[in-house]
């Protein structure tokens, strides 16, 4: 099961990670519009999906509580996400322009504790290392 979290884990850094390509897909469009968006918007979805998946599945597997708590904090970041959206919609003009540059600054954090979750879930899910002493040759008597 432990792989399973590692492997998933690996999963939604590349969905994050095609997030910021499609993003980047729609900003640099030739007439960047809402239609624009729509992929970067749908796979936005699926990322908050992927980590409360990934949430369950760390509970279930028994990981350590500090890797439980980081995996819902990615689907909490991500769920925020939507929420900077709605609220730099609601503002518009220059304001709305600067709580929307949050958007990127948070999903830099969903990529930080991806990272973190990552590198912890493939620490545990190898297989401990047996350490045995060496034979030492029986003393003989002098």
């Amino acid at each position: 099961m432990r792989r399973f979290f590692a492997g998933l884990a690996a999963l939604q850094m590349l969905a994050v990670v095609t997030q910021f390509f499609l993003a980047a897909s729609g900003a640099f469009d030739t007439a960047p519009n809402d239609e624009s968006f729509q992929p970067h918007r749908a796979l936005g979805g699926g990322i908050v999906l992927i980590a409360v998946l990934l949430t369950v599945v760390a509970a279930i597997a028994r990981m350590p509580g500090r890797l439980i708590g980081m995996s819902g904090l990615v689907a909490g970041l991500a769920v925020v996400q939507f929420v900077i959206k709605g609220i730099a919609t609601a503002l518009d003009g220059t304001a709305g322009g600067l709580v929307f540059g949050l958007h990127a600054v948070n999903g830099l954090a969903i990529v930080a504790v991806t990272g973190t979750i990552i590198r912890q879930a493939r620490q545990l899910s190898r297989p401990a290392m047996q350490l045995s002493k060496p034979a030492t040759p029986a003393r003989q008597a002098p």
